[in-house]
Protein backbone atom coordinates (compact mmCIF):
# COMPACT_ATOMS: atom_id res chain seq x y z
CA UNK A 1 0.00 0.00 0.00
CA UNK A 2 0.98 3.63 -0.33
CA UNK A 3 1.37 4.04 3.43
CA UNK A 4 4.15 1.49 3.44
CA UNK A 5 6.09 3.39 0.79
CA UNK A 6 5.84 6.61 2.77
CA UNK A 7 7.15 5.17 6.04
CA UNK A 8 10.10 3.48 4.38
CA UNK A 9 11.29 6.69 2.71
CA UNK A 10 14.59 7.60 4.40
CA UNK A 11 13.63 11.27 4.60
CA UNK A 12 10.74 10.28 6.87
CA UNK A 13 13.13 8.56 9.24
CA UNK A 14 13.70 10.26 12.58
CA UNK A 15 17.32 9.08 12.43
CA UNK A 16 18.42 11.74 9.95
CA UNK A 17 21.00 14.47 10.34
CA UNK A 18 23.21 16.71 8.25
CA UNK A 19 26.82 16.84 9.42
CA UNK A 20 29.16 19.87 9.40
CA UNK A 21 30.23 19.20 5.81
CA UNK A 22 26.83 19.00 4.11
CA UNK A 23 26.47 15.19 4.19
CA UNK A 24 23.01 14.00 5.10
CA UNK A 25 22.79 10.60 6.74
CA UNK A 26 19.62 8.63 7.34
CA UNK A 27 18.87 5.39 9.13
CA UNK A 28 15.68 3.35 9.21
CA UNK A 29 16.49 2.38 12.78
CA UNK A 30 19.19 3.47 15.18
CA UNK A 31 22.69 2.25 14.18
CA UNK A 32 23.86 -0.78 16.17
CA UNK A 33 27.58 -0.75 15.38
CA UNK A 34 29.47 2.54 15.53
CA UNK A 35 33.13 3.37 14.96
CA UNK A 36 34.52 6.63 16.32
CA UNK A 37 37.61 8.18 14.77
CA UNK A 38 38.21 10.77 17.52
CA UNK A 39 38.33 10.76 21.34
CA UNK A 40 35.83 13.64 21.55
CA UNK A 41 33.21 11.71 19.56
CA UNK A 42 33.85 8.60 21.65
CA UNK A 43 33.22 10.60 24.82
CA UNK A 44 29.97 11.91 23.35
CA UNK A 45 28.81 8.38 22.46
CA UNK A 46 29.56 7.09 25.96
CA UNK A 47 27.91 10.10 27.60
CA UNK A 48 24.76 9.30 25.60
CA UNK A 49 24.75 5.70 26.85
CA UNK A 50 25.96 4.22 23.56
CA UNK A 51 29.20 2.68 24.84
CA UNK A 52 28.00 -0.85 24.11
CA UNK A 53 27.48 0.07 20.44
CA UNK A 54 31.01 1.40 19.90
CA UNK A 55 32.99 -1.33 18.12
CA UNK A 56 36.13 0.60 17.14
CA UNK A 57 38.15 3.60 18.34
CA UNK A 58 41.65 5.08 17.86
CA UNK A 59 44.68 4.52 20.07
CA UNK A 60 44.16 8.06 21.47
CA UNK A 61 40.84 7.19 23.02
CA UNK A 62 41.19 6.75 26.78
CA UNK A 63 38.00 8.06 28.39
CA UNK A 64 35.94 6.63 29.92
CA UNK A 65 38.11 3.69 31.00
CA UNK A 66 35.98 1.03 29.25
CA UNK A 67 37.18 2.53 25.96
CA UNK A 68 40.59 0.92 26.48
CA UNK A 69 39.06 -2.52 25.84
CA UNK A 70 37.57 -1.56 22.46
CA UNK A 71 39.25 -2.62 19.21
CA UNK A 72 41.75 -0.04 17.88
CA UNK A 73 41.27 0.86 14.23
CA UNK A 74 43.88 3.60 13.88
CA UNK A 75 46.44 5.95 15.38
CA UNK A 76 48.14 9.24 14.49
CA UNK A 77 49.35 7.78 11.18
CA UNK A 78 45.79 7.18 10.02
CA UNK A 79 43.03 4.59 10.08
CA UNK A 80 43.21 0.96 9.05
CA UNK A 81 40.46 0.90 6.45
CA UNK A 82 40.43 -2.89 6.05
CA UNK A 83 39.92 -3.31 9.79
CA UNK A 84 37.12 -0.74 9.81
CA UNK A 85 35.30 -2.53 6.98
CA UNK A 86 35.87 -5.90 8.65
CA UNK A 87 34.20 -4.68 11.86
CA UNK A 88 31.09 -4.06 9.74
CA UNK A 89 29.88 -0.81 11.35
CA UNK A 90 26.63 0.93 10.37
CA UNK A 91 28.17 4.31 11.11
CA UNK A 92 31.63 5.90 11.23
CA UNK A 93 31.93 9.28 12.97
CA UNK A 94 35.00 11.40 12.24
CA UNK A 95 36.29 14.68 13.60
CA UNK A 96 36.59 16.99 10.61
CA UNK A 97 35.69 16.03 7.05
CA UNK A 98 37.84 12.90 7.01
CA UNK A 99 39.78 11.71 3.97
CA UNK A 100 37.75 11.89 0.75
CA UNK A 101 39.05 8.61 -0.72
CA UNK A 102 38.60 6.74 2.57
CA UNK A 103 35.06 8.09 2.94
CA UNK A 104 34.25 6.97 -0.61
CA UNK A 105 35.55 3.46 0.10
CA UNK A 106 33.55 3.20 3.31
CA UNK A 107 30.38 4.36 1.55
CA UNK A 108 31.00 1.81 -1.23
CA UNK A 109 31.11 -0.83 1.51
CA UNK A 110 27.66 0.33 2.64
CA UNK A 111 28.89 2.21 5.71
CA UNK A 112 27.50 5.66 6.55
CA UNK A 113 30.17 8.27 7.31
CA UNK A 114 29.59 11.54 9.13
CA UNK A 115 31.90 14.28 10.38
CA UNK A 116 31.68 17.07 12.94
CA UNK A 117 34.12 19.86 13.73
CA UNK A 118 32.76 21.92 16.61
CA UNK A 119 34.82 25.04 17.42
CA UNK A 120 32.90 26.38 20.45
CA UNK A 121 30.73 25.20 23.33
CA UNK A 122 27.59 26.03 21.32
CA UNK A 123 28.83 23.95 18.42
CA UNK A 124 29.71 21.04 20.73
CA UNK A 125 26.15 21.19 22.06
CA UNK A 126 24.81 21.12 18.51
CA UNK A 127 27.07 18.14 17.68
CA UNK A 128 25.89 16.21 20.76
CA UNK A 129 22.25 16.84 19.81
CA UNK A 130 22.86 15.71 16.22
CA UNK A 131 24.62 12.52 17.33
CA UNK A 132 21.72 11.94 19.75
CA UNK A 133 19.20 12.43 16.94
CA UNK A 134 21.04 10.01 14.62
CA UNK A 135 21.43 7.27 17.25
CA UNK A 136 17.99 7.36 18.86
CA UNK A 137 19.27 9.10 22.00
CA UNK A 138 17.52 12.43 21.51
CA UNK A 139 16.26 12.81 25.08
CA UNK A 140 19.62 11.77 26.56
CA UNK A 141 21.31 14.38 24.37
CA UNK A 142 18.83 17.01 25.49
CA UNK A 143 19.43 16.22 29.17
CA UNK A 144 23.22 16.20 28.73
CA UNK A 145 23.36 19.46 26.76
CA UNK A 146 20.95 21.22 29.13
CA UNK A 147 23.18 20.35 32.09
CA UNK A 148 26.23 21.58 30.14
CA UNK A 149 24.51 24.88 29.31
CA UNK A 150 23.47 25.33 32.94
CA UNK A 151 27.01 24.76 34.20
CA UNK A 152 28.50 27.04 31.54
CA UNK A 153 26.07 29.84 32.39
CA UNK A 154 26.76 29.51 36.12
CA UNK A 155 30.50 29.89 35.53
CA UNK A 156 30.10 32.78 33.08
CA UNK A 157 27.77 34.61 35.50
CA UNK A 158 30.21 34.17 38.37
CA UNK A 159 33.10 35.81 36.49
CA UNK A 160 31.30 38.32 34.32
CA UNK A 161 31.78 41.34 36.62
CA UNK A 162 35.28 40.42 37.75
CA UNK A 163 38.23 42.42 36.49
CA UNK A 164 39.72 40.83 33.38
CA UNK A 165 42.98 38.98 33.97
CA UNK A 166 45.67 38.85 31.26
CA UNK A 167 46.19 35.26 30.15
CA UNK A 168 48.56 33.51 27.75
CA UNK A 169 48.01 29.95 26.54
CA UNK A 170 51.06 28.17 25.18
CA UNK A 171 50.29 25.67 22.42
CA UNK A 172 53.96 24.89 21.80
CA UNK A 173 57.23 26.12 23.31
CA UNK A 174 59.82 25.92 20.52
CA UNK A 175 58.98 28.01 18.61
CA UNK A 176 56.60 29.66 21.07
CA UNK A 177 53.04 29.36 19.78
CA UNK A 178 49.92 30.87 21.30
CA UNK A 179 46.22 30.07 21.28
CA UNK A 180 45.05 32.94 19.08
CA UNK A 181 41.65 34.30 18.07
CA UNK A 182 39.07 31.71 17.06
CA UNK A 183 40.89 28.88 18.81
CA UNK A 184 39.11 26.74 21.35
CA UNK A 185 41.24 27.97 24.21
CA UNK A 186 40.69 31.61 23.26
CA UNK A 187 36.96 30.91 23.54
CA UNK A 188 37.35 29.31 27.00
CA UNK A 189 39.66 32.07 28.32
CA UNK A 190 37.20 34.76 27.23
CA UNK A 191 34.18 32.98 28.77
CA UNK A 192 36.20 32.44 31.96
CA UNK A 193 36.79 36.18 32.46
CA UNK A 194 40.28 36.28 31.01
CA UNK A 195 41.83 38.61 28.48
CA UNK A 196 43.79 36.49 25.99
CA UNK A 197 46.92 38.52 25.21
CA UNK A 198 47.14 36.81 21.80
CA UNK A 199 43.57 37.64 20.79
CA UNK A 200 44.65 40.11 18.10
CA UNK A 201 47.05 37.70 16.35
CA UNK A 202 46.68 36.92 12.64
CA UNK A 203 45.53 33.34 13.04
CA UNK A 204 44.32 30.69 15.48
CA UNK A 205 47.76 29.35 16.44
CA UNK A 206 50.27 32.15 15.85
CA UNK A 207 53.96 32.17 16.66
CA UNK A 208 54.62 34.56 19.50
CA UNK A 209 58.01 36.03 20.30
CA UNK A 210 59.51 36.43 23.75
CA UNK A 211 59.72 40.25 23.50
CA UNK A 212 55.99 40.43 22.78
CA UNK A 213 55.26 38.03 25.64
CA UNK A 214 57.30 40.10 28.12
CA UNK A 215 55.78 43.35 26.88
CA UNK A 216 52.19 42.06 27.20
CA UNK A 217 53.10 40.52 30.55
CA UNK A 218 50.42 37.86 31.24
CA UNK A 219 49.27 37.43 34.84
CA UNK A 220 48.32 33.80 34.25
CA UNK A 221 50.27 31.42 32.01
CA UNK A 222 48.53 28.26 30.82
CA UNK A 223 49.56 25.28 28.78
CA UNK A 224 48.70 21.60 28.62
CA UNK A 225 50.81 18.58 29.49
CA UNK A 226 51.99 17.48 26.06
CA UNK A 227 55.24 16.06 27.50
CA UNK A 228 56.19 14.86 30.99
CA UNK A 229 59.07 17.33 31.28
CA UNK A 230 56.72 20.29 30.88
CA UNK A 231 56.37 21.48 34.49
CA UNK A 232 55.76 24.95 35.93
CA UNK A 233 59.31 24.86 37.36
CA UNK A 234 60.85 24.07 33.98
CA UNK A 235 58.85 26.88 32.36
CA UNK A 236 59.84 29.41 35.03
CA UNK A 237 63.50 28.54 34.39
CA UNK A 238 63.36 29.46 30.68
CA UNK A 239 65.65 32.37 29.76
CA UNK A 240 63.77 35.68 29.81
CA UNK A 241 60.68 34.19 31.44
CA UNK A 242 61.66 35.51 34.88
CA UNK A 243 60.46 38.92 33.63
CA UNK A 244 56.86 37.77 33.22
CA UNK A 245 54.31 38.52 35.94
CA UNK A 246 52.79 35.00 35.87
CA UNK A 247 56.22 33.45 36.43
CA UNK A 248 57.07 35.82 39.30
CA UNK A 249 53.83 35.05 41.12
CA UNK A 250 53.85 31.33 40.27
CA UNK A 251 50.55 31.48 38.37
CA UNK A 252 51.70 28.90 35.83
CA UNK A 253 49.39 25.95 35.20
CA UNK A 254 49.89 22.78 33.19
CA UNK A 255 46.40 21.48 32.40
CA UNK A 256 45.16 18.01 31.48
CA UNK A 257 45.11 18.02 27.65
CA UNK A 258 42.39 15.37 27.52
CA UNK A 259 40.01 17.67 29.33
CA UNK A 260 40.98 21.07 27.97
CA UNK A 261 41.41 20.23 24.32
CA UNK A 262 38.66 17.75 23.53
CA UNK A 263 35.49 19.19 22.03
CA UNK A 264 33.16 16.86 23.90
CA UNK A 265 30.96 16.69 27.01
CA UNK A 266 33.81 17.56 29.40
CA UNK A 267 34.35 20.98 27.80
CA UNK A 268 32.40 22.66 30.62
CA UNK A 269 34.79 21.01 33.08
CA UNK A 270 37.58 22.59 31.04
CA UNK A 271 35.86 25.96 31.32
CA UNK A 272 35.60 25.53 35.09
CA UNK A 273 39.30 24.59 35.40
CA UNK A 274 40.30 27.67 33.39
CA UNK A 275 37.94 29.95 35.34
CA UNK A 276 39.32 28.71 38.68
CA UNK A 277 42.94 29.48 37.77
CA UNK A 278 42.04 32.88 36.31
CA UNK A 279 39.75 33.88 39.19
CA UNK A 280 40.64 31.75 42.23
CA UNK A 281 39.16 34.40 44.53
CA UNK A 282 35.67 33.80 43.08
CA UNK A 283 35.78 30.00 43.38
CA UNK A 284 37.09 29.76 46.96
Amino acid sequence: SNDELVTSSPKESSFTVKDDFGNEVSFEKAPERIISLAPSNTEILFALGLGDKVVGVTTYDDYPEEVLKIEKIGDFTGINLEKVIELDPDLVISYGPGDGDENARLREAGIEVIGFEPESIDEIIETINKIGQLTGKKSEAKALTESMIKKRDEIVNKVKDAEKVKVFYEIWHDPLMAAGPGSFMDHLITLAGGDNIAKDAKDEYPQFDLEQLIERNPEVYLTSADMPEKTPEAMMARPGFENISAMKSGRVYVLDPNIVSRPGPRIVEALEIVAKVIHPEIFK
